[in-house]
């Protein structure tokens, strides 16, 4: 993989059963019809511009990640972004996709006139943590709130 060539590209809609493939084998569980229906949203252009990008090697699918780009929302008079999943292969883990990915993303975010990208981490994710913190995320001045529906 080190001296493959890898391609970053747009997500598509044919992405699904990789990217299905690829979250399954990480969270062990079947997630399809979410990533139908994130995809389905992503692609549509009614919905927003498609920020979501794939890693490919050798025309597979070895890495993604998913976000937005909000003009407002929340209140926030700012061009904002968030990220909401990002996956890579097995095969492909611990080989600098997913960092090749964010990088790509942030750049692609920057030529959006996005200044600011939210992501959240479980508290006790400290792996993903640490791989947001050696990219220069910082905890947010905002506070998530949650309420549970009882």
């Amino acid at each position: 993989m080190a001296d493959q060539k890898r391609v970053m590209r747009v997500l598509r809609a044919d992405d699904l059963d990789a990217i299905v493939a690829i979250d399954k084998a990480a969270s062990k569980q079947d997630r399809r019809e979410y990533y139908e229906r994130k995809i389905d949203a992503i692609v549509n252009p009614k919905h927003n511009i498609n920020s979501s990008l794939v890693c490919e090697v050798d025309g597979k699918v070895v890495g993604f990640i998913m976000g937005d780009v909000y003009f407002g929302e929340f209140g926030i008079p700012e061009t904002t972004a968030t990220i909401d999943t990002i996956g890579v292969d097995v095969s492909a883990q611990n080989r600098g996709v997913a960092s090749e990915l964010l990088d790509q993303f942030m750049m692609n975010m920057k030529a959006a006139g996005v200044h600011k990208v939210y992501t959240l981490v479980n508290w006790d994710d400290f792996s993903l943590e640490k791989f947001f913190s050696r990219h220069r995320f910082e905890p947010s001045k905002r506070v998530n709130l949650e309420y549970t529906v009882l």
